[in-house]
């Protein structure tokens, strides 16, 4: 199998992964209010995905609902992606726990890139993601950022019909089994 261009990923490649994620594990999650993770963290929850955070400082706590886990070996239940709010660094081993589980995805947040872990995720056949987020991308692929003017260059009172339903939102079929 060929390696995978991390630099750009296809828009295909993007809406499957979402389209097929139920529950994603957030490693980095925090509670406080200022945090990107919190943003990213309570927008998926409102798109109807399972966010389980993962932080050993905050342990045995609650972030907006949901219990706060010390290690991605400790989510209960399975795990479809694994989004890395971790350095690039932490992002190796991060990646060897999310193989370990069974992930079916590791994706890691902007300006996070680990190509070897990268590699290594993808030879266990696991999908990879490296300097995105996925709250931008589904905002991206579902219509929501171009309706507020950003990435179309083209500012519209037109809104699109969004709904809970991804399949709906990002106009995919069922992907082929």
């Amino acid at each position: 199998m060929a390696a995978m261009d991390h630099e750009t990923y296809s828009d295909e490649f993007i809406r499957t992964i979402l389209y097929e994620t139920k529950v994603i594990a957030m490693v980095g999650a925090s509670s406080r209010h200022s945090r990107p993770s919190y943003f990213v963290l309570k927008y998926l929850l409102e798109k109807g995905f399972a966010v389980v955070p993962v932080n050993p400082r905050e342990t045995g706590t609650e972030i907006l609902g949901q219990k706060v886990y010390a290690t991605l070996a400790d989510v209960p239940g399975p795990v479809d992606m694994v989004d890395i709010f971790r350095n690039s660094q932490a992002a190796d081993a991060l990646t060897d726990e999310a193989i370990d589980i069974g992930a079916q995805t590791v994706w890691m947040q902007l300006s996070v890139r680990n190509d070897a872990a990268a590699q290594r995720a993808e030879a266990a056949g696991l999908k990879v993601v490296m300097n995105r987020c996925p709250k931008i991308e589904y905002g991206r692929l579902s219509g929501e950022i171009t309706w507020m003017g950003v990435n179309s260059r083209t500012l519209s009172s037109k809104k699109p019909i969004l709904s809970g339903n991804r399949v709906q939102s990002f106009g995919l079929s069922k992907p082929k089994t």
